[in-house]
C-alpha cells in the first residue's frame, strides 16, 4: 500500500472511530488502539509533508500560535427567535401562523431542545469545512475556524457517499458540558484566576481564544439544529436534521414532530424535568414549522423568523439566607447594592451574590438584615431577589439601610430626580468610576486595546500610571515590567494594542468616552451626523436633539461633558495621541442627492449589505428610513424573504420595489 493510500485509509478510521466516541458513544476500540493509529497517521504525515492536509484528525489539538479573528458577512442573516413563557402564548403562534398561511395544508410544528451555548455557523464546500463563524450581531461575526476544528464531535472532512450537498450551512450552539465546566473552574480555582459564572460564558471565551491548543484542552462539544443549502435532500426540517445525522453531525437530540397543542403541552411538561439530565445546559424549547416551503412562505420580521419560536423555562427559584449587603460604585457613579447570600445551587451554578439593583427595589421588597430570601436566575444566567420568606425573619431583624455616602471615596451621595438611581457626584476623584471608565474606554467594541481589562485598569490605576484614557498612550513597557503579573511579552501587548487603537473609527471613540447616555447605537448616529468631534462639540442641546435617538436628556448630557475642562483636556491629549476624530470617508461612503425626499422601508435579507449599512447608505444619499410602511413610504429596499403582510401591504398602496442591485445602481455602487 502507498503512504497516500494508508494515509487516506487511516483518517477515514480515525474520523469514524471521533464520531462513535464523541458523536454516538460507543467506542469500538481503546483509547490506546485510536492513539496507536494517530501516532501512526502523524508519522506517515512527517515523512511526506506534501500529504498534510489541515482537517487532519493529527490537528484536532490545534496550534499554539496567537490568532486574531477576523470578520465576515453571513451570507444569511442569524436572527435571534421571538421568547414565548406559556403554552397559551405558543398557541398564540400557532394560531398566528395558520392564519398567514391561510389555505395551507396542515402544519407540522416541530419541538426541539433549546441549548444554553454560543451559536455558531459552519460552511461546507465539497464535504469539507470551510469556515466557522460566530453569530456577532446577526449579520457579521468573527471566525473562529481554528478553535472549532478542535471540537472532535464536529466532522471535518464529510465523504459524499453521506449523500450530503456539495455546499450546505448548518447552524448549531457550541457548549461546554457541566463535567468540562467544573473541570475547568476547579482548575482555575488553583490556578488563581477568577471562576466563569455558567457554562455559556465558558464556552464564547473559549471560542475566542488566541491559543486553539488551549481551546482543544478545554473540551469543547457542539449541537446542530439547523441546515441551509439550495440543494437539501428533504422539503422538511425534521428530515433534514436526519439527514445532517448520517452525515456526522452530533444533532439536536431532543426532536420531535407535534400536531396539536395537547403534545405541545405534554412536550414542554416532559422536558422541563428531563432536561436536568442532559449533559449541557439548556434554558428552553424551540418550536419550528416542519415545512421549508412554509417557512419561505412565512418569512421574517426585522428581528426574528415567524416560523420558529422559542419557550423559555420558567426560573429557578432557591430560598437562601441574606448574610449581608455590600454597595458598589459604576463607572457612571450609580451605586448598585448587591446582596451577599448563603451559597445555594441555582441552574447548574452556585450563587453567593445577587444584585438588588437601587434603594427603590430593596425598600419594595422590605428587605431585611438576616432575612430568607428567594434567589431566581433571570435568563437562567443572571441571579435575581425576587422576594422575602416573612415567616422566617427574626423579631429582632432590622431593614437593611440605604449607603448615604459613596462607599468608596466618602462623597455624599444624591438620588438622580425622576429616576431610582443614587449617585456618587465624585466624577473625577471616585476611584471605582475611574477605573470603570479605563475599563470601558480599552473595551473590545471601543477602543480594544489588549493587554488591559479590570484587574489590569486598577492595577494601572494603583500604581499612579493611568488616570484617564488619554494616560494610556504614554504608556512605556519599561514603567509597565516592574508591575505584577508584567514581562517584557505583556508589556509591549499593551503599548501595540494601544498604537493598534488609533485607527478604530470615530464612532467608537465617541463611545468610547463614556458620555453618559451615549451608548454604542447612538454613537454611531452621532458620528453619522456630524462628521467630526469639533463639530460636536460645538452643538447645543436643540441642535443635538435634531439627531435620531438623542433626546432631550442625552443631549444635555453630551453638552455637560464638553463644557468640563478636565474632559476636554482628556480629549485634546487623545487628538494629540492620533486617535480619528472624525468620520472617515472613502469614495464609496461619498454622499448625494440621489434619494433626498424618498421615505424608505427595509425589509427582508440581503447579500452585499447588511440591513444595518443600508440604513447608512439611505441616509448617506439624502433619503430617510422609515420604519413601517404607509401612505408616505415612497420605496421599498427589499431583499429576500421579505414579510408576506408587509409585501401585501406595498401592492395594496401601490408602493414600488426596489431590488438590492436596482438600489445600488440608484445610488451608483
Amino acid at each position: 500500500m502507498t503512504p497516500a493510500n494508508r494515509v487516506a485509509e487511516l483518517r477515514r478510521e480515525l474520523n469514524r472511530h471521533n464520531h462513535l466516541y464523541y458523536v454516538l458513544n460507543s467506542p469500538e476500540i481503546s483509547d490506546r488502539e485510536f492513539d496507536m493509529l494517530l501516532k501512526e497517521l502523524e508519522q506517515l504525515e512527517k515523512e511526506h509533508p506534501e500529504l498534510d492536509d489541515p482537517l487532519s484528525p493529527t490537528h484536532r489539538v490545534g496550534s499554539d500560535l496567537s490568532q486574531t479573528f477576523e470578520q465576515v458577512e453571513h451570507q444569511r442573516a442569524m436572527l435571534s427567535l421571538a421568547n414565548t413563557y406559556s403554552t397559551d402564548e405558543v398557541d398564540k403562534w400557532v394560531g398566528q401562523v395558520r392564519a398567514l398561511l391561510g389555505d395551507q395544508p396542515d402544519i407540522v410544528i416541530d419541538g426541539e431542545m433549546k441549548f444554553d451555548g454560543t451559536s455558531i455557523s459552519l460552511i461546507y464546500e465539497n464535504g469539507r469545512l470551510v469556515r466557522a463563524v460566530t453569530r456577532g450581531d446577526g449579520t457579521r461575526g468573527d471566525v473562529v475556524t481554528e478553535n472549532v476544528k478542535t471540537i472532535r464531535s464536529i466532522p471535518l472532512v464529510i465523504p459524499e457517499e453521506t449523500g450530503r450537498p456539495d455546499s450546505f450551512e448548518i447552524r448549531g450552539e457550541i457548549l461546554l458540558p457541566w463535567e468540562a465546566f467544573d473541570r475547568l473552574n476547579r482548575r482555575r480555582e488553583l490556578d488563581g484566576e477568577p471562576l466563569f459564572a455558567n457554562p455559556r460564558n465558558a464556552a464564547s471565551g473559549t471560542l475566542k481564544l488566541q491559543n486553539s491548543a488551549e481551546a482543544a484542552e478545554r473540551g469543547l462539544d457542539a449541537y446542530f439544529y439547523y441546515v441551509l443549502s439550495d440543494n437539501l435532500p428533504f422539503a422538511t426540517h425534521f428530515d433534514n436534521i436526519k439527514a445532517a445525522e448520517s452525515w456526522g453531525f452530533k444533532m439536536t437530540p431532543v426532536l420531535r414532530r407535534l400536531s396539536s397543542i395537547a403534545e405541545v403541552e405534554e412536550f414542554i411538561s416532559y422536558w422541563d424535568v428531563e432536561r436536568k439530565r442532559l449533559p449541557v445546559a439548556t434554558d428552553g424549547l424551540v418550536f419550528k414549522v416542519d415545512s421549508l416551503h412554509q417557512q419561505l412562505n412565512l418569512g421574517f420580521t426585522a428581528k426574528s423568523p415567524r416560523w420558529a419560536i422559542a419557550y423559555k423555562f420558567p426560573a429557578e427559584r432557591a430560598l437562601t439566607r441574606l448574610r449581608s449587603v455590600s454597595f458598589e460604585v459604576g463607572r457612571m457613579g450609580i451605586i448598585t447594592p448587591v446582596a451577599n447570600l448563603e451559597p445555594v445551587l441555582l441552574s447548574g451554578t452556585i450563587v453567593k451574590r445577587a444584585s438588588m439593583h437601587n434603594e427603590d427595589i430593596v425598600r419594595k421588597l422590605d428587605i431585611h438584615n438576616g432575612d430568607m430570601l428567594y434567589v431566581e436566575k433571570g435568563g437562567e444566567i443572571i441571579p435575581k431577589i425576587t422576594g422575602v420568606d416573612l415567616k422566617q425573619r427574626q423579631p429582632d431583624a432590622r431593614p437593611v439601610s440605604f449607603v448615604t455616602r459613596c462607599p468608596a471615596c466618602g462623597t455624599p451621595l444624591v438620588k438622580v430626580e425622576g429616576e431610582a438611581a443614587t449617585v456618587c457626584p465624585n466624577k473625577y476623584g471616585c476611584p471605582p468610576q475611574i477605573v470603570g471608565r479605563i475599563e470601558h474606554f480599552v473595551g473590545r467594541r471601543m477602543m480594544n486595546i489588549d493587554g488591559i481589562g479590570e484587574e489590569t485598569a486598577r492595577q494601572l490605576y494603583d500604581a499612579g500610571l493611568v488616570h484617564s484614557s488619554a494616560d494610556i498612550y504614554d504608556l512605556r513597557p519599561q514603567q509597565l515590567m516592574p508591575l505584577e503579573g508584567f514581562g517584557p511579552r505583556s508589556a509591549n501587548r499593551v503599548v501595540e494594542g494601544a498604537e493598534e487603537s488609533k485607527k478604530v473609527p470615530f464612532q467608537r471613540v465617541i463611545y468610547a468616552l463614556s458620555i453618559p447616555g451615549v451608548g454604542e447605537t447612538t454613537a454611531k448616529k452621532i458620528a453619522r451626523a456630524v462628521g467630526n468631534i469639533d463639530k460636536l462639540m460645538a452643538l447645543t442641546s436643540e441642535q443635538l436633539q435634531a439627531i435620531e435617538d438623542v433626546g432631550p436628556a442625552i443631549a444635555d448630557s453630551i453638552v455637560e461633558y464638553f463644557a468640563d475642562s478636565r474632559n476636554l483636556e482628556n480629549l485634546m491629549r487623545l487628538r494629540a495621541a492620533g486617535l480619528q476624530m472624525e468620520v472617515e470617508q472613502t469614495d464609496e461612503q461619498q454622499g448625494s442627492d440621489a434619494l433626498a425626499g424618498q421615505s424608505i422601508v427595509i425589509s427582508g435579507t440581503f447579500a452585499r449589505h447588511s440591513r444595518d449599512e443600508y440604513k447608512a447608505l439611505i441616509e448617506l444619499h439624502g433619503g430617510k428610513n422609515v420604519g413601517s410602511i404607509s401612505k408616505k413610504t415612497t420605496a421599498i429596499l427589499a431583499g429576500e424573504n421579505m414579510g408576506p403582510s408587509k409585501l401585501e401591504k406595498a401592492n395594496s398602496l401601490g408602493i414600488p420595489l426596489l431590488s438590492e442591485e436596482d438600489f445600488l445602481k440608484i445610488i451608483g455602487e
